[in-house]
């Protein structure tokens, strides 16, 4: 993967979005071949464990793919709400889990305002480059109800950024993701590690849940 260790400038920002959303596009069948029978309940349930008050919650599966864990929300009775940039995806989603989904991307969310329990950000926040991710996060701060709650799962690194197979990542350290998450008004429940049971080396995702405070 290159290194970024320049922020993107408006027409980078711009090509970052086409060719990352191109990529998803282009490989969107294979991606929900690949991808639907991933187990990530203990992503699930560490949201749905820390959101207060009675359910159902109003739940947004933020980069919500083929719609795998927005059919999973909805059969454990919440209302969730898809969003997601890429076409072919934002059709698979409606169809597959028969539930709302908005065609947005990260560079250009329209939210509206404490609407939220939760917001479920599964492999989907490593995507928006560091220069915009600070935006990002307030406009999902904002979205979210007074104590409302967001988890975030992203593969971890060294604070580099840039280009890997066709899509752009940013590979934040704990220490780095907590800043960012504490910055924009939110504070820390948990975090670990993933794939469960396996040595530290062997987990490359960070996941972490945080309150709107």
């Amino acid at each position: 993967m290159q290194n970024e260790n320049r922020q993107p400038d408006n027409s980078e920002l711009m090509e970052i979005r086409e060719r990352t959303l191109a990529h998803y596009s282009q490989s969107a069948d294979s991606f929900r071949a690949g991808t639907l029978g991933h187990d990530v309940s203990q992503n699930i349930q560490a949201l749905l464990k820390n959101i207060e008050g009675p359910s159902p919650y109003r739940i947004l599966d933020l980069g919500c793919g083929p719609g795998r864990d927005l059919k999973a929300f909805a059969e454990r009775g919440h209302i969730p709400v898809g969003l997601d940039g890429t076409a072919e995806f934002v059709q698979m989603a409606r169809e597959y889990a028969q539930c709302e989904v908005w065609h947005q991307d990260f560079l250009k969310l329209d939210l509206p305002a404490q609407h939220f329990d939760g917001v479920f950000a599964n492999a989907s926040l490593f995507h928006v480059p560091g220069s915009e991710l600070p935006r990002v996060l307030r406009e999902l701060h904002a979205t979210l109800k007074p104590r409302g709650v967001l988890f975030a799962s992203n593969p971890r690194g060294d604070d580099e950024e840039g280009w890997n197979r066709g899509r752009y990542g940013a590979y934040h350290t704990l220490q780095t993701w907590q800043r960012f998450m504490t910055n924009a008004g939110f504070t820390e429940l948990e975090h670990y590690y993933r794939p469960e049971g396996l040595p530290r080396e062997q987990q490359p995702w960070l996941a972490s849940v945080w309150r709107k405070t």
